[in-house]
């Protein structure tokens, strides 16, 4: 074969002949070593420069995609792995699906040592592997078929795993918006002009690092259903706390004591003093100790409530509500400060799970609301106290329902906890009625219950939100308690209660 890639001559292998004849003589001496695979690959060499006239670069060679990709295969050093050569054409082919490649037996090729090539129209030896092919897209997922009566119209949320007892279904669809949109609830105002303050937090309350325990955030919002009746509760930071840096001085606790249709449900809301440096750790410090009485007194109380006894609720729980302020009065006299100064309003709801018991127990101390909304319209359920009130009578309040008031009076002994009576609380409330389908109860500190008397703009609002049918959510009760009224910048607590 000619060095210009002609066709080879007629002579060619007397050519080969002369190269390998052992009687011609040497070139010469060579430094390189000298045996029959180092000529060979001269040969190789000479033989590929001819055919390939013009050569292009070869692409970047790659380790087999095949091997690589098995994690568990043992992989070889470096200088171990055997050498493969990729042609262009194989790399500019389209990726396509194909059935894998079968191993095709190859001739052994001489070479270096410990080195195989394949033919460059040969497949990569070895086992099949993963190779790099376009997935195809898999099928798109087929509907699933239309069911054979119509949905109900209006969305539907499934009932709260935790509920004890399942809604009519209205009640559960009611806490989903009523286009199904999801709109985000707004905070409005009522009156001709907005409140002065900003209808979001401003500023947050000076912190220390010995104060980190006692901050308090800025909104509380929690809800609960069991039996008939669904609670929603929210506590928020009034507008002007907000504007100035200060805490929330109202406190909420919402509580479940027990298991079962035995379950006993607290609502308590605190109110502490105005202008009281620590007037929101005494309202949190009544949350809790009023919660810890009622939990280690659960069983009596859910079975006193189930059962009717209003009269051994009524002397049960004033108890335990004097033993709370008492820990108030001795807590002021560690902190060094007046009674008055670390002191807060309590009022509380006890709540039955039971779906056959539509008792409910009010009770608590110092200023608030008690309202409960009924065939569209509010009622009042804490009557102004008359001047002859303090000598501590008993007040007949709307449909029959006792509304009990007790002033300096010494209670009998509490059938729910041991131990000598505290001294004399402030004035006791107490109020067990009976509930009716679609009634609503606002249990709410004085922040809140100020404008429900005041601003009719208020309760008429709200007597349209939370009629018919049923309950907001979470979002949009929140939204309701922030109804902004100008004039009134307090903390706003409360609690609503939904009959079904």
């Amino acid at each position: 074969m000619s060095q210009q890639g002609e066709k080879p001559a007629a002579h060619e292998d007397d050519w080969w002949r002369k190269l390998y004849d052992e009687t011609a003589p040497d070139t010469g001496p060579s430094s390189a070593p000298d045996s029959l695979d180092d000529r060979f690959d001269s040969v190789s060499d000479t033989v590929s420069e001819a055919v390939e006239p013009e050569p292009e670069p070869l692409p970047e060679v790659r380790p087999d995609p095949r091997t690589a990709w098995d994690p568990y295969r043992e992989q070889a050093p470096p200088s171990e792995e055997p050498e493969r050569k990729l042609e262009p054409e194989r790399m500019l082919e389209p990726e396509r699906e194909s059935e894998p490649v079968p191993v095709a037996t190859q001739a052994a090729v001489p070479g270096p040592r410990n080195t195989v090539f394949p033919a460059p129209w040969e497949a990569p030896a070895g086992p099949p592997g993963p190779r790099t092919f376009a997935v195809p897209k898999p099928p798109e997922p087929e509907p699933p078929p239309a069911p054979l009566t119509p949905p109900a119209a209006g969305p539907t949320t499934a009932p709260d795993p935790v509920a004890l007892h399942e809604l009519p279904p209205d009640w559960a669809a009611s806490d989903a918006p009523a286009d199904g949109g999801g709109a985000r609830p707004l905070v409005d105002h009522l009156g001709d002009r907005p409140p002065t303050y900003d209808a979001e937090p401003a500023a947050l309350p000076a912190a220390t690092s010995e104060n980190l325990d006692a901050l308090v955030p800025d909104t509380v919002l929690d809800g609960a259903r069991y039996g008939t009746y669904t609670l929603r509760a929210a506590s928020v930071r009034g507008d002007s706390a907000r504007f100035r840096g200060e805490p929330r001085r109202d406190a909420l606790l919402t509580a479940r004591f027990g298991s079962a249709e035995s379950a006993l449900v607290l609502v308590a809301v605190a109110g502490g003093v105005r202008g009281g440096e620590g007037a929101h750790l005494a309202a949190a410090d009544a949350c809790r100790w009023i919660g810890g009485a009622v939990a280690r007194s659960h069983a009596r109380l859910s079975e006193d409530i189930r059962a009717g006894r209003r009269a051994d609720l009524k002397s049960g729980l004033h108890r335990l509500t004097d033993r709370t302020y008492g820990k108030l009065r001795a807590r002021a006299a560690e902190l060094g400060v007046e009674p008055g100064e670390y002191t807060t309003s309590l009022r509380c709801l006890l709540l039955s799970a039971d779906p056959d018991c539509r008792t409910r127990v009010f009770f608590g101390v110092g200023s608030g609301g008690l309202f409960r909304l009924r065939d569209g319209l509010w009622q009042d359920l804490e009557p102004v106290i008359p001047e002859e009130a303090a000598s501590g009578v008993s007040e007949a309040g709307p449909d029959g329902d006792r509304l009990t008031m007790d002033l300096q009076i010494t209670t009998p002994p509490s059938p729910y906890s041991d131990g000598p009576a505290p001294p004399p609380a402030e004035l006791f409330r107490f109020r067990a009625s009976v509930a009716r389908p679609g009634d609503t109860l606002l249990l709410c500190s004085n922040g809140f219950a100020e404008p429900m008397r005041d601003e009719p703009e208020l309760p008429d609002e709200l007597a349209e939100r939370w009629g018919p049918p049923g309950p907001p959510g979470l979002p949009a009760f929140l939204a309701d308690t922030q109804l902004r009224i100008k004039g009134y910048a307090d903390d706003r607590t409360c609690a609503a209660v939904w009959e079904a």
